[in-house]
């Protein structure tokens, strides 16, 4: 019952979200319960769902094909973070929606981005080996390039951005793949249900967020929301022109451009609270983003499946049953 029930949540988590989104902001009240300290806990819940599935053959491909992991690695953390930032700047971004919108630009591609290159028949071995390699160097890459496009601004707590990083994405990964290795076993039934684990977390992540700066987000939600969309489909469009330019195949190329475009935006909304405290209103990118790049992912994914291009050496699709990154849709 639950797999089946893990199942349909999956299939229609963007109606979800975008349901949970819209209670939380304008019925606000119905979301405060959730607070906003716990936006850290539910992600590592996510971030240990994506554990449990990552397998060995995952961080094979990592080694055996270093050539689309180092494309893979340079656009994701060149391309958002710039797009970020010229975004920003080209909107006339407050300082805490300015740091909220690079925030989200400088983290990895988030785990849902594998699902949507399965669903567009894009090469999945080749999503889930930049997505575990983009979020490992993530402690390193995202505070330093957060540092890098903001620190003239606003003060950025480079230490706790790292510190925040590990704490709630390397350990809960790294506790995920031990407990996968030495008890196989018993994880191979569990992880069905992570969608719905996964998805849930997700919700609440994005019902913290959106009631508790309800009041903000309708007043500056328009612009933000413009920014965010224009963020995403840009990022789509630059990975899938530089898969080109770089002569990649087609199944490839699906998986540069979904890989760019989604972000772990989650965890941007976790971070801000950590590394921004003083701005409150820098969750908010990270939780619109959450809600359109679900729904933009199913869209991009029906018109990518009918371009041809097959789900090239991806019949493995690792990291992608976790439904997760606050992002998780099938």
């Amino acid at each position: 019952m639950l797999e089946k029930l893990s199942g349909v949540v999956g299939r229609y988590m963007a109606v979800i979200v975008l349901a949970v989104a819209a209670l939380s902001l304008f019925l606000p009240q119905s979301g405060l319960w959730v607070q906003t300290g716990w936006i850290s806990y539910l992600l590592m819940l996510v971030m240990f769902g994506m554990g449990l599935t990552l397998k060995t053959e995952d961080f094979a491909y990592v080694v055996k094909h270093p050539k689309y992991m180092l494309i893979g690695c340079i656009s994701q953390f060149t391309v958002m973070p710039v797009l970020a930032y010229i975004l920003g700047r080209s909107f006339g971004l407050d300082t805490a929606l300015l740091a909220g919108v690079i925030l989200v630009g400088t983290c990895p591609g988030g785990t849902a981005s594998n699902v949507i290159t399965y669903l567009s028949k894009g090469d999945v071995a080749l999503s889930v080996g930049m997505t575990s390699l983009n979020t490992l160097l993530a402690p390193i890459l995202t505070p330093a390039i957060t540092y890098l496009f903001l620190h003239t601004s606003v003060k950025v707590d480079v230490l706790s951005m790292f510190l925040s990083i590990v704490k709630v994405v390397i350990v809960p990964i790294a506790a995920g793949l031990l407990i996968d290795h030495f008890f196989g076993r018993y994880t191979a039934h569990a992880v069905k249900a992570l969608p719905l684990v996964s998805v849930t977390a997700i919700c609440l992540i994005i019902m913290s967020v959106v009631s508790h700066n309800a009041e903000k987000i309708m007043t500056t939600g328009t612009m933000v929301a413009v920014v965010v969309i224009l963020h995403n489909m840009l990022g789509y469009a630059c990975g899938f022109g530089l898969g080109k330019l770089m002569k990649l195949d087609m199944s490839k190329t699906k998986a540069l451009s979904v890989e760019i475009g989604m972000q772990n935006s989650g965890l941007a909304a976790s971070l801000a609270g950590s590394a921004f405290p003083d701005l409150a209103m820098a969750t908010v990118p990270g939780a619109l983003f959450s809600v359109w790049h679900n729904i933009s992912g199913a869209i991009l994914a029906n018109i990518y499946s009918s371009i041809g291009g097959s789900d090239a050496g991806g019949s493995h699709s690792g990291g992608s049953h976790t439904g997760a990154d606050e992002d998780k849709q099938s």
